[in-house]
């Protein structure tokens, strides 16, 4: 009985390992190498699988042409900690779609077609701690807003997109920034650059090159230079240039101060009119008295 007990042990080994890798819930064109990961990387699939595990934790699907994720998508996978979408077909991330995701520590939407970040996209994912974002070759809009609530957050990623600028509050809204990635971006060292130009050279030590892996392109002639070769006299016109909520705002000046001129005018000729009239009532009253 015993020998034949020892010669099943090999494949009783293997049949145990078959089931503990798929998992009972399993997607059928993917892998579970343990009850908490499922692994669909390079399946081509055109949209998200079925049937995950609720109790999934780490999720990858790197590799395939998946074009959207469903706004309700995450709101069943509480426990998800590791997303990883790179090379996919995503174009663009509804606002929320990743708010529900309450522990998610690592997030991978790198090497799609996203062209935007609009405010809103990530949430309040305050367990965030590394986002990648790079190599999507037409993002080229971040809104100010869109890492708000990010809280934990420590590594970004936005290199090799379509940023032309970026404004620094965006950054500003990441208080555990440790490490940011922005180069091989068609930067353009306009005034609007100005802002961004100087935080990175006061915060250089996040970038893993520090600026010297960085170029923009002269509003002028278009020709690149190196971030390394300019100062902040390079952007000193800049101090000099009105922005048109400048503008704006001296012209308001301007008519609040006019029309106050006006009432405070209006005011004084009238005092003075009824002064006038006040002061002959008073002497034709006096002329009667004598009389």
């Amino acid at each position: 009985m015993l020998p034949c007990v020892y010669r099943l042990q090999p494949v009783l080994a293997l049949l145990f390992f078959t089931l503990f890798t798929q998992g009972e819930n399993c997607p059928v064109t993917c892998l579970c190498p343990d009850p908490h990961t499922v692994d669909c990387s390079g399946r081509g699939l055109i949209r998200l699988p079925d049937e995950i595990p609720l109790d999934v934790r780490r999720l990858l699907l790197a590799n395939n042409w998946i074009p959207r994720i469903p706004s309700d998508f995450l709101v069943l996978y509480s426990d998800l900690v590791y997303l990883d979408l790179r090379n996919n077909s995503l174009s663009y991330i509804e606002p929320g779609t990743l708010s529900t995701s309450s522990r998610l520590v690592f997030l991978d939407l790198g090497c799609n077609n996203l062209t935007e970040i609009p405010k809103g996209t990530f949430g309040e994912s305050r367990s965030l701690i590394k986002l990648r974002l790079g190599n999507n070759p037409h993002l080229s809009m971040v809104n100010e807003d869109a890492f708000m609530g990010l809280t934990s957050l420590r590594e970004l990623e936005l290199e090799r997109n379509a940023l032309s600028g970026l404004q620094v509050g965006a950054l500003n809204q990441l208080p555990s920034l440790r490490v940011v990635r922005l180069e091989g971006n068609p930067w353009v060292c306009n005034c609007n650059f100005a802002n961004l130009f100087t935080w990175l050279v006061e915060n250089s030590h996040k970038l893993p090159n520090g600026i010297e892996g960085m170029e923009c392109s002269l509003p002028t002639d278009g020709r690149r230079v190196p971030l390394s070769q300019l100062s902040q006299d390079s952007f000193r016109e800049c101090q000099l240039t009105l922005t048109l909520t400048d503008f704006l705002i001296i012209i308001f000046s301007g008519i609040s101060v006019s029309v106050a001129a006006i009432m405070a005018s209006f005011f004084l000729a009238s005092t003075v009119h009824c002064f006038q009239r006040w002061s002959k009532g008073t002497k034709g009253d006096e002329e009667e008295s004598e009389e």
